[in-house]
């Protein structure tokens, strides 16, 4: 299994879940109920494309952690499509950091996969 390129790995926040976010959360791929995830670990990650130069497109993605930042990285809770550039990585993360602390995660990405 390819290990995630965590040399291009940013962690942009750690945010505890909130009472809905983790609800949905129990209902995702991402639930691990023999880890105390209670927290967002939320990241934007270098995707290297497969060409002769080194190359990255970007997305966001989002963990579940425990307080101490352990989280497993073959389960997020959510990803974003790739990215052409950081900076929109970076406020796509940012947005999903402002959201989180409101509990309004679960509302956010449910919203994006419909769309």
């Amino acid at each position: 299994m390819k290990t995630p390129n965590y040399h291009d790995f940013y962690e942009k926040a750690l945010v505890p879940i909130g009472h809905k976010d983790l609800i949905s959360l129990q209902k995702s791929d991402a639930y691990c109920p023999e880890k105390p995830f209670n927290h967002w670990l939320i990241a934007v990650e270098g995707v290297l494309l497969p060409q002769p130069q080194i190359y990255y497109h970007w997305k966001v993605s989002i963990y579940p952690a425990t307080d101490e930042g352990d989280f497993n990285w073959k389960n997020p809770y959510y990803c974003s499509p790739n990215m052409e550039s950081m900076d929109y990585a970076n406020t796509l993360a940012s947005t999903l950091v402002q959201s989180s602390k409101k509990d309004e995660l679960s509302s956010i990405t449910l919203l994006e996969k419909i769309s």
